[in-house]
């Protein structure tokens, strides 16, 4: 008798322990950082903050590639602190200097390590956004300003896809031994609701899959593995929304068997 699924997933493109990996996106990336940190890769994990919507995501990979350098005037002052409507709350300070400090000293940290020969690991959590009325422009954190002063909007596959296939053709550029993989956040973001939650996954799903036709682009089933496979809400938190621990290891370990070269593998052991 079967209680699961049987789902099995490869890769002919490896990680090797000598690759660098950045990663960027949701919290769910956050997960998977702490476990390539814990075993000794050579890793950066979102250099922004967590940034949920694929929109803000690319300009990331703008800036990091042109090196943007940070100046006062693209920070906003909000509850006694300075803020990046680029940025994750965790880039805020009630100093403007200690801000950029970080800020510009974060983008350069990952402009040299996506120079390095390794993988890119994007993970799109929401493909809803926030566009700020007054500045009209996207922003990957509202900082608790009033939502009156936002526009909400669910992106089409076809936005999500323009905005990526120029960021890859510009990675390509920046460097060619870069590899991409996309996954596909499973934390339910019901801020949203539970039916705009599933239009949103179904869009970037089908936004991830148009992208991956691109022969350095690789796709992993990390939403497919906790929704699908799992299933049970005993692998999620009491919010109902977020993995377990027991969920993220399970993801780990399809992840190690499924993208990690035998070398790689074999040094997790020992670690």
């Amino acid at each position: 008798m079967k209680f699961q699924l049987d789902f099995s997933f490869s890769s002919h493109q490896k990680i090797s322990c000598k690759d660098q990996v950045t990663l960027l996106g949701s919290c769910f990336a956050e997960s998977i950082g702490e476990k390539f940190e814990r075993n000794k890769f050579h890793s950066l994990t979102n250099p922004y903050g967590i940034i949920f919507n694929p929109l803000s995501l690319a300009t990331c990979i703008s800036e990091i590639i042109s090196e943007k350098k940070y100046s006062e005037n693209e920070l906003i002052q909000q509850n006694g602190l300075w803020h990046s409507f680029q940025h994750h709350g965790s880039f805020s300070f009630p100093d403007k200097n200690s801000a950029l400090q970080k800020i510009n000293s974060e983008i350069e940290r990952a402009a040299v390590a996506l120079k390095k020969p390794g993988w890119l690991i994007v993970t799109f959590g929401s493909a809803f956004v926030y566009t700020h009325t007054k500045t009209e422009r996207t922003v990957a954190n509202c900082h608790k300003i009033p939502g009156t002063e936002f526009e909400k909007k669910l992106l089409t596959t076809a936005e999500i896809v323009a905005a990526w296939k120029e960021q890859l053709a510009s990675l390509k550029k920046f460097n060619p031994y870069l590899k991409i993989l996309f996954t596909v956040s499973p934390v339910r973001y019901l801020r949203d609701g539970l039916i705009e939650n599933n239009i949103s996954k179904s869009t970037l799903l089908l936004a991830v899959h148009e992208l991956c036709k691109d022969h350095n682009t690789v796709y992993f089933p990390a939403y497919e593995l906790v929704n699908d496979v799992l299933r049970d809400y005993r692998f999620f938190k009491e919010d109902m929304v977020h993995p377990t621990q027991q969920a993220v290891d399970f993801v780990w370990q399809k992840f190690s068997d499924a993208m990690l070269d035998e070398e790689s593998k074999s040094a997790l052991k020992e670690v």
